[in-house]
C-alpha cells in the first residue's frame, strides 16, 4: 500500500468577501446587534458622511484596550460620525472624559447627535478645526491614558509627536490605516496618505520614547492594519 504523503487541495485566496463574512460571523457570537451603534451609522450615512470609520469588530477591539489599561482619559484624532468616538467612551469609568479632534463642523454635529442619542455627551468634548493645530493646545494635565489617531494619514508624524506629549508613562498610543493593502511596504507605490504613514514609521524607528508594532488586520474594511505603540 503506498504510503505518498497527502497534499491538501490548492485553495485560491482569499476574497473580500471571505473577509466580510469571517467578521459576520465572529460577531455573531461576540459582539451581537446594539441598536445605539446602527442608529450611528445609518444617521451618519444619512447625513452624506464617508463610510470610513472603524468596522464593529475594530470598534470593541478599541473598548477592550481602554479597558485593559483602565483608561480615564481618551483623546481621538479624528470623530467623523462619533462610531468610535461610541466604542471608546463606553469603556470610560463614570468620571472618566474624552476629547475628539474632528475638521469639519457638518461632521462634529453629526457626532454630537450620535453621542447623544448614545448617552455620552457629557462624557464627550468634540473640538471643531485642524486637528494639527488643536492638538498643540492641549495639555496633559493631568495625562491621557489612550489615544486614537485616525485622521487625515499626512497628518499622523505631527499627531503621534503631540500623542507622545500628552499620553502618560505606559500609555497607548494607536494609530489606524498604516498598511493601506499592504501599498505602505510597496516603494514603488505612493501618494500622500502612504508617505504620511512612512513618515511616521521612520521616525518612530530607533525613537526610544516608545516601544511600537504595526498588526495586519483583514475584514470587512479589507486589508489594511494599524500601528500600536506604548510611551516609555
Amino acid at each position: 500500500m503506498s504510503s505518498q504523503p497527502r497534499t491538501r487541495p490548492e485553495r485560491p485566496p482569499p476574497t473580500y468577501e471571505d473577509f466580510r463574512r469571517s467578521d459576520e460571523y465572529h460577531n455573531s457570537f461576540l459582539i451581537g446587534n446594539d441598536a445605539v451603534l446602527d442608529a450611528a451609522q445609518n444617521h451618519s450615512k444619512e447625513g452624506g458622511l464617508p463610510d470610513i470609520a472603524v468596522s464593529a469588530a475594530q470598534g470593541k477591539l478599541l473598548n477592550l484596550l481602554a479597558k485593559s489599561i483602565s483608561a480615564k482619559r481618551i483623546l481621538e484624532v479624528g470623530t467623523l460620525g462619533g462610531y468610535s468616538t461610541i466604542w471608546l467612551a463606553r469603556a470610560l469609568p463614570d468620571s472618566g472624559s474624552l476629547t475628539t479632534l474632528e475638521l469639519e463642523e457638518a461632521h462634529a454635529k453629526i457626532a454630537r447627535e450620535n453621542l447623544a442619542n448614545a448617552g455620552l455627551a457629557d462624557k464627550v468634548d468634540v473640538i471643531v478645526g485642524p486637528a494639527a493645530d488643536t492638538i498643540k493646545t492641549l495639555e496633559p494635565n493631568p495625562p491621557f491614558d489612550l489615544v486614537f489617531i485616525d485622521a487625515d494619514k499626512p497628518g499622523n508624524l505631527v499627531y503621534f509627536t503631540e500623542s507622545k506629549r500628552l499620553v502618560r508613562k505606559g500609555g497607548v498610543i494607536i494609530v489606524d490605516n498604516v498598511v493601506r493593502r499592504g501599498n505602505v511596504a510597496n516603494t514603488e507605490y505612493t501618494d500622500p496618505s502612504i508617505e504620511g504613514v512612512r513618515a511616521l514609521l521612520k521616525a518612530i524607528q530607533g525613537d526610544k520614547e516608545v516601544e511600537a508594532t504595526t498588526i495586519g488586520t483583514v475584514g470587512e474594511k479589507g486589508y489594511d492594519g494599524f500601528l500600536y505603540a506604548i510611551k516609555n
